[in-house]
């Protein structure tokens, strides 16, 4: 029986100049300004989305990549996403905003005054996605770590951002007119921390949040077994890189809640939000002629392939030879995990396949209605939905795009009506801000 899915929107160019190169960049929006964000997270918020999560990477990449980055717009420019965030909450009053923050490049005190004021300027509709990306560290003046000490230093991060809200104790704001008594210094929370990466003192000079309203909401990705029990101790949703096959599914599902479990929380305390970019034809017909076209791709287009999977991977895998094996340490060990699977495609082989066995994989388009791929029309994606929804209890999907009104409407326009006629997308908001609506159901 169908039930409510939360569905969220994952802006994965960043806030660039997304649509370089396409004919979506002929509409004349200027990328550096906000109107085209604010008509879109407008948008968003009228189809019943839950969440808007903006990817961002603070470094143009290594010498290797730079020029691959910046001669097609693909990876970067890229503003500050947390800047951007306030324009979107003036445009909208429901739509929680979650901009990706680097947990290495914003001292814990610092992050914890912005993150906060941004809660209040929303009225609770502030999120954060964490990463803990370390090949920036350079433009920073900072040491790269490893894998494991990312999330390490994360979570130490995290931890004392949560102390530095709760620095105001029960009753320090008082506001009482009648007194002209603002606050109690006796109950604020002057303590000091040094930890393994950070050194600072306490208490937070920004207000307490609301009473019952709770801290802005975590938002992770990864799918290492660090990076899943990172989201199970901190995250009020996983941004989560699947199979999307019932058992893989229920599989991450209960990889997260045992984590959740471990660290003393329950498993409904975290959403599960699959990534997903669907792709949404009129018709049947037009479904075996995309997938039919796409069985046999040319060097051209495989290229393109890689070309896309390169700036995540920091690895310009265009300059590769196409009919020999990748190999181990192609990656640095840094490098997402989920990203690097996302690529290699279930069943493959990292280090036999070759890269242009991998490259015509995922060139490779599969039909929606038989579970071979992400092409369908608008019911049979709807279907998709309600069956994951039934069959491995998900919470719902994240569907990845541009923050362009023509990206939307190419893929929403038919979809929202068709999950709202099945019951699967909210129509109404409570007022309770975005950790409210993600509890909602």
């Amino acid at each position: 029986m169908a039930h409510l899915q939360h569905f969220g929107w994952f802006f994965g160019r960043g806030f660039g100049p997304q649509a370089w190169g396409r004919a979506d960049y002929r509409w004349n929006y200027a990328w550096q300004r906000p109107d085209i964000y604010q008509q879109s997270a407008r948008e968003l918020e009228q189809a019943g989305f839950d969440l808007l999560i903006i990817e961002d990477a603070l470094s143009l990449g290594s010498p290797e990549t730079l020029n691959l980055r910046v001669n097609s717009a693909y990876g970067g420019p890229k503003h500050d996403p947390l800047l951007l965030a306030p324009y979107l909450f003036a445009a909208t009053s429901h739509l929680g905003v979650a901009p990706t923050v680097n947990a290495g490049a914003y001292p814990p005190y610092v992050a914890a005054r912005q993150f906060a004021t941004l809660a209040h300027l929303s009225s609770n509709r502030f999120g954060v996605n964490v990463v803990t990306d370390v090949k920036s560290a350079r433009h920073f003046g900072l040491d790269e770590l490893g894998h494991d000490a990312a999330y390490d230093r994360a979570e130490e991060w995290l931890s004392v951002i949560r102390r530095l809200w709760h620095s105001w104790g029960e009753g320090a704001y008082l506001g009482d007119q009648a007194t002209g008594q603002f606050a109690d210094a006796s109950k604020l929370d002057a303590f000091h921390h040094e930890g393994e990466y950070f050194t600072l003192d306490g208490p937070l000079n920004a207000l307490p949040f609301d009473e019952g309203v709770g801290d802005p909401v975590v938002v992770s990705p990864g799918g290492s077994g660090r990076g899943l029990a990172f989201a199970g101790h901190q995250s009020d949703v996983q941004l989560a890189l699947a199979s999307l096959d019932t058992e893989s599914v229920r599989a991450y599902r209960q990889k997260i809640h045992d984590s959740a479990v471990a660290h003393g929380r329950r498993p409904s305390d975290i959403k599960i939000l699959f990534v997903i970019k669907p792709e949404i034809v009129d018709s049947d017909a037009e479904v075996d002629r995309l997938v039919l076209e796409s069985e046999h791709p040319s060097d051209e287009v495989l290229v393109s392939v890689l070309a896309a999977q390169s700036s995540d991977l920091e690895t310009d895998l265009t300059v590769l030879d196409l009919d020999r094996p990748l190999g181990p340490g192609v990656f640095a060990p840094h490098v997402s995990q989920g990203t690097i699977n996302n690529l290699v495609g279930r069943g493959g082989d990292l280090e036999n396949d070759t890269l242009r066995q991998i490259a015509t994989r995922k060139a490779r388009k599969g039909r929606l209605s038989d579970g071979s791929g992400f092409v369908g029309t608008a019911a049979q994606f709807a279907d998709f939905v309600e069956g994951l929804g039934e069959t491995a209890d998900n919470d719902g999907f994240i569907i990845n795009g541009d923050l362009h009104p023509v990206t939307l409407h190419r893929m929403l326009d038919e979809v929202v009506p068709e999950l709202r006629g099945r019951g699967i997308l909210r129509d109404s908001f409570g007022g309770g801000g975005l950790r409210a609506n993600l509890q909602d159901f």
